[in-house]
């Protein structure tokens, strides 16, 4: 049984990957936007920093449930 909250809880915390992945894609897309149309960069940035944030607050959410896993369950 421990070692079934071990997966799990390792499983729950592979948010953050999705995360890193996610939040690089979106960082490379907005600087090329930026690269293409300078006079666009404050948008691009607005839009850039609310999609890091959404995509930070699901990786935080991951750990949190990894974290109650193994505090409630182990």
């Amino acid at each position: 049984m421990t070692s079934l909250i071990a997966i799990g809880a390792g499983l729950a915390a592979l948010t953050g990957i999705g995360a890193g992945i996610g939040i690089g894609l979106a960082t490379s897309k907005a600087v090329d936007a930026i690269a293409r149309q300078p006079e666009a960069e404050s948008k691009i940035t607005k839009a850039l920093l609310l999609g890091c944030a959404l995509a930070e607050g699901t990786a935080i959410f991951g750990m949190v449930v990894a974290i109650l896993i193994i505090l409630f369950l182990g």
